[in-house]
């Protein structure tokens, strides 16, 4: 039976992906409990003597953990920030072409996208690739989300019996544009400029819409956002996991947590020949953390990729 360690199983990504995993024939899962999670050697034994570790980490702590694997036979998927733009590295977005996909099925090393840098990648990089974005687009990218990707300490606070009635009104946040994601999506999509980018965190507590927006006179011949939307159709059709809701459907309004529970990602296009928006609408702890990380184990290891999904 295929042994996967989940090393930080008490955050809210790990307590996600542990939720998923439980009860899979196919896969011996463990974990390490209470104080022992701090413990050094615990957990190099632990990263040592699994098939597929799962880090579910602040950074630092990530580069510890890989740090520590010495068994060359173990394969790694990291959740953190801390290995997503590096060399050697996977990019865990397999919906993001047949290199991608080949690379995580045959790597030993996988980072999972960020939530809202994966939802701004899969709305631009088909775009770049089809040539209706030029590297030096500039781009602006707003992205509304749930409080629960704060982690625990977020949460406790969102959902405290008496808390500030700040909380109740949307915040708006990562203000001096060096978010920890923008290098994330200047180095998936090959931007020359990372985008103006302005996330905003609402009183709920999970679900994400990141959207761009774009002058469509400003573009490379004019196109329109039926021709926008027909670029992304075909980019992702077929794909398990991402879609693209037909063009001048029923989204007259677009409701974040509307995929809340899902490893779905929707991509909606609006506008019209001058103007255009394409929102990436799903779960930022789903196809935005631990669904995304379960996937990439699934296709690591051999499983069907939409296993435990």
């Amino acid at each position: 039976m295929t042994k996967v360690f989940i090393d930080g199983s008490a955050g809210t990504a790990g307590l996600r992906i542990r939720s998923r995993l439980e009860g899979r024939a196919d896969l011996d899962v463990t974990v390490l409990e209470g104080e022992a999670r701090k413990d050094t050697e615990k957990r190099r034994e632990m990263l040592n003597n699994c098939d597929l570790a799962v880090l579910c980490l602040p950074d630092a702590a990530s580069r510890e953990s890989v740090a520590m694997i010495e068994n060359p036979d173990v394969r790694v998927v990291d959740t953190s920030t801390a290995h997503r733009v590096a060399p050697g590295w996977a990019y865990g977005f397999p919906e993001l072409g047949a290199a991608r996909r080949e690379a995580i099925i045959t790597g030993k090393r996988v980072a999972s996208p960020g939530c809202h840098a994966g939802g701004f990648i899969v709305l631009v990089q088909p775009l770049i690739e089809a040539g209706i974005l030029p590297p030096d687009a500039l781009l602006t990218c707003h992205s509304l989300t749930g409080y629960s990707g704060g982690g625990k300490g977020m949460i406790a606070e969102y959902e405290a019996a008496e808390r500030s009635p700040a909380l109740s009104s949307p915040r708006a946040y990562g203000l001096t544009q060096q978010h920890k994601h923008l290098p994330e999506m200047v180095h998936v999509c090959g931007l020359d400029a990372p985008p103006v980018f302005h996330p905003i965190l609402g009183d709920y507590i999970q679900g994400m819409a990141t959207t761009v927006m774009l002058r469509n006179d400003t573009l490379p011949g004019g196109p329109t956002a039926y021709n926008i939307y027909n670029v992304l159709d075909a980019y992702y059709e077929g794909q398990t996991f991402v879609s693209v809701a037909p063009f001048g459907g029923d989204e007259s309004v677009i409701y974040s947590d509307t995929l809340v529970g899902t490893n779905q990602l929707r991509l909606i296009v609006c506008g019209h020949e001058d103007q255009t928006t394409i929102t990436a609408l799903f779960d930022n702890l789903g196809k935005g953390a631990s669904g995304a990380a379960v996937q990439n184990m699934n296709l690591m290891l051999g499983f069907d990729e939409d296993a435990g999904l």
